[in-house]
């Protein structure tokens, strides 16, 4: 009895245990304790699967929908700040479809643990990114329209195999464009020929503008015919024929292994510690980036990354002045990431690391390599000598180094996010690739104050490259303040008889209106974010101070279409309250958008930045006059900016380094 009684009881455990199964009550638990760890893991490919099969089973959606985007929806700040190991979290992935033949947006929210959908609403009047299938769809159309092909035969191609099209977001509207609404996108020709660099070889004065709603042709631009250089300018050694003689080898080597631990996608290294994620959008973010001072652990920064990018091309021409690319939200930059090696674009040392994504079908796949980090020396760190001892104290500097690259067209970006052991964050971005040329007839150097001649009919055009980086500081905690920092050469008067006086004035910004701010190379302008409740050894309030490094303006002019879309450009510093929706300096969808969206709009309602969480918003440009050395490939230009701490620690961090 006792024997049958223990096997009905076995039996209704298994019964439950495999009913709990199938309703997914038991699995779903296990699965999120022990492959997913935390609130801002990555989404991982079933999650994105079952994002989307919620999506199709709660929605009816044509054959043409697809997914600009699918991402980790991120939970609330406070619940991410309060969470612990082993506590249980929700779970949402944020999705954005696109019906291309109703021409509209809708935005998704997928509870990822009870597989509902807990938000859906139609986005009006916005285009999302642009996708690899609209490319296809584009080049079917131009190469098959009677117009595109009379302006390749003037022009001495017949073979329209010969032609490449790259194909860019429509940038800066017409009146009759901004009035249909439709969902464009531009064609640039280039001829291929024998060689596989094209970009040397534009065919000059011909856009075409493709309707993507109705899968037509909507204008083509022929400005009328200009050489186009039929040189080789392929780069590979079989191109280039005898290379220059290798230099000796230089090895990095780490013999007893990397300094650095990755739990999940956390990263502890000297004291530092922080969360990462590949953003399909915005590329490399991080989160949670904290500083340990002695058996502190201490916040400085909660959330990190690329918001925005422009470049703008100084041509007036018609065939030029739309071309203002926003790299991230018109193209998704992180989806745009390469793959790297060993060796070439991080050093022998380093460790590639993998990203999950999802292609506009909704399916996951995985890309790998994307992530680079590893260490690098840099010198000295600090050093002094004593001359009446003879002793001299110096300490290297080390650096740990998280990376990514991407290529959008022409151009090849990195992103880099720096390390210190003196407890400061550097970002620096590294821009390369190939310069956007224009075909001419000069074959020397003529005038030309739009660009200049960098080789035989290839003119390289004028332009910038402004990037916007949004930084969520919580230095010692959320409650923080904004101060700008002058230096003033003070006048000569009874106290400063000398003319030698140099004081710092330092401002709070205390409205997000007032906080819209420009660099100032005349009173070494920088700006501090301090923590508003906590005081250090000396009385003062702990800080992190913004560094800006090369910058330059915006240079389009006031009353001008890039502008005005772009307005989040003609200013270096802005400074908002934290609202987590507001994530984008260029606005949600800078696609074929309207005039003042993003920061403009963010700092309408002139909020508080006293005693408040607040998110700093820096933006560095880069203005490109092109040269002969910038081609056939332009190299490494380095622009960046360095968070410091200021009172932030009560001595140097990095002074009890051992030898």
């Amino acid at each position: 009895m006792i024997k049958r009684l223990r096997y009905f009881f076995r039996l209704a455990i298994t019964i439950i245990v495999v009913i709990s199964i199938s309703f997914g009550l038991i699995g779903r638990l296990s699965a999120q304790q022990v492959a997913i760890s935390h609130p801002l893991s990555a989404l991982t490919e079933a999650e994105i699967t079952t994002a989307v099969s919620v999506i199709n089973r709660e929605k009816t959606l044509s054959e043409m929908a697809v997914f600009p985007l699918i991402a980790l929806q991120e939970p609330d700040k406070e619940e991410v700040l309060n969470f612990t190991p082993g506590k249980l979290f929700k779970r949402r992935a944020f999705l954005i479809i696109y019906e291309r033949s109703q021409n509209k947006t809708f935005e998704g929210v997928v509870d990822l643990t009870s597989k509902t959908l807990s938000s859906w609403k139609e986005i009006p009047s916005i285009q999302p990114a642009l996708l690899n299938s609209e490319y296809e769809l584009a080049n079917q159309v131009v190469r098959a329209d009677p117009r595109w092909q009379a302006a390749m035969r003037k022009r001495g191609i017949t073979d329209f195999e010969q032609v490449k099209i790259s194909w860019w977001a429509p940038g800066v509207l017409s009146e009759q464009e901004q009035k249909t609404g439709n969902r464009l996108c531009r064609g640039l020709s280039y001829y291929k020929g024998k060689h596989w660099n094209y970009y040397g070889s534009p065919i000059e004065g011909v856009v075409a503008t493709v309707n993507l709603n109705t899968g037509k042709m909507a204008t083509l631009i022929d400005r009328g015919k200009v050489p186009f250089s039929e040189e080789n300018w392929d780069y590979d050694v079989k191109s280039l024929g005898k290379l220059l003689s290798p230099l000796k080898a230089l090895k990095i080597l780490q013999p007893n292994g990397k300094s650095f631990q990755i739990h999940d996608n956390e990263i502890s290294w000297e004291g530092w510690k922080f969360r990462y994620l590949m953003h399909p959008r915005s590329g490399l973010v991080l989160y949670q980036v904290t500083s340990k001072d002695g058996e502190n652990v201490r916040p400085v920064l909660y959330r990190a990354s690329l918001s925005e990018m422009v470049v703008p091309y100084g041509n007036p021409e018609p065939t030029w002045s739309f071309r203002n690319a926003f790299d991230v939200g018109e193209y998704n930059f992180g989806l745009l990431a390469n793959k790297m090696e060993l060796g070439k674009e991080i050093p022998e040392n380093g460790l590639l690391l993998d990203a999950i994504f999802a292609n506009e079908q909704g399916e996951s796949y995985k890309m790998p390599g994307v992530i680079g980090i590893y260490e690098r020396d840099n010198g000295m760190l600090w050093k002094h000598y004593e001359y009446n001892t003879q002793r001299n104290d110096v300490r290297r500097h080390r650096e740990l180094v998280m990376t990514m690259t991407v290529a959008i067209d022409n151009y090849d970006y990195s992103i880099n996010w720096i390390f210190h052991e003196d407890g400061t964050l550097e970002v620096q971005n590294e821009l390369t690739g190939i310069v956007l040329a224009q075909g001419t007839a000069a074959e020397k150097s003529e005038d030309n104050s739009y660009g200049s001649l960098i080789a035989k009919n290839i003119i390289g055009v004028n332009h910038q490259h402004f990037f916007n980086y949004r930084l969520d500081l919580d230095v010692d905690g959320k409650a923080n303040s904004m101060i700008e920092m002058n230096v003033n050469a003070l006048p000569i008067d009874e106290k400063n008889s000398s003319g030698n006086a140099i004081a710092l004035v330092e401002t709070p910004l205390i409205k997000e209106t007032a906080a819209v701010r420009d660099m100032d190379m005349k009173h070494n302008r920088k700006w501090m974010i301090v923590s508003a409740d906590k005081k250090n050894a000396l009385g003062a309030a702990p800080g992190y101070m913004l560094i800006p490094e090369g910058n330059s303006r915006f240079f389009p002019v006031e009353g001008s279409k890039i502008r005005q879309r772009a307005e989040f450009a003609t200013h270096h510093v802005w400074v908002t309250k934290y609202k987590p929706s507001e994530l984008y300096a260029g606005g949600d969808y800078p696609n074929q958008t309207q005039p003042g969206e993003g920061l403009p709009k963010y700092i309408t309602d002139d909020e508080s930045l006293t005693g408040e969480d607040i998110v700093l918003w820096y933006t560095m440009g880069v203005t490109h006059i092109p040269r002969s050395e910038d081609w056939p490939v332009m190299p490494i230009h380095r622009v960046g900016f360095k968070l410091a701490p200021r009172g932030f620690f009560n001595r140097n961090p990095a002074i009890n380094l051992p030898e």
